[in-house]
């Protein structure tokens, strides 16, 4: 496919594993990866199963969360609020 002859088999894993999640949205994607809405849907529908791909558009379609115009406004970052922080690669200890 000649939308993803720049990407290595490493970052199309990442995208579809951004894809499924359900807090990622194709925004996010777009902006670290370059690739549209449009774009994450062919790549999902080349690489998945008839099954599976049904079952990821059921999952995504309307929600919500994968698209940041629609999404909750607090929403805005790329992990979790309650993720504890991690500095230097050092876990804090209790």
């Amino acid at each position: 496919m000649k939308i993803y002859k720049n990407l290595t088999l490493t970052d199309q894993d990442r995208i579809i594993e951004m894809a499924w999640e359900d807090r990622t949205s194709f925004d996010a994607i777009e902006i670290q990866f370059g690739l549209k809405q449009q774009d994450v849907i062919k790549l999902m529908r080349t690489s998945l199963k008839g099954t599976g791909f049904r079952l990821w558009r059921k999952r995504t379609k309307g929600r919500a969360t994968k698209h940041e115009a629609r999404s909750n406004e607090k929403m805005n970052q790329f992990k979790c609020s309650r993720q504890r922080t991690i500095t230097h690669n050092k876990i804090s200890k209790r």
